[in-house]
């Protein structure tokens, strides 16, 4: 199970650093034939990168909710 849970906490950590290399190759004009243009590029390796840290975020935010980690502003009411 534990590895289980590492694989899905790994999957967005990925996910959010081919999204930076897209990003990077889109400002260095570096075009990857699966998108029809550079910009579209762009976009979509900033949805990954904002994608994977949400998740991870989430991830981290859910985790210390049930431990009771988190001060008043992030308890579910």
């Amino acid at each position: 199970m534990r590895l289980i849970a590492l694989l899905i906490l790994v999957m967005p950590g990925i996910m959010a650093v081919i999204g930076i290399k897209l990003i990077r190759d889109a400002l260095f004009n570096v075009f990857h034939p699966i998108f029809l243009h550079v910009a579209v590029q762009g976009i979509v390796g900033l949805l990954f990168v904002i994608g994977g840290i949400a998740f991870i975020g989430g991830f981290i935010l859910h985790r210390d909710r049930k431990r009771n980690l988190t001060k008043g502003r992030f308890k579910k009411k």
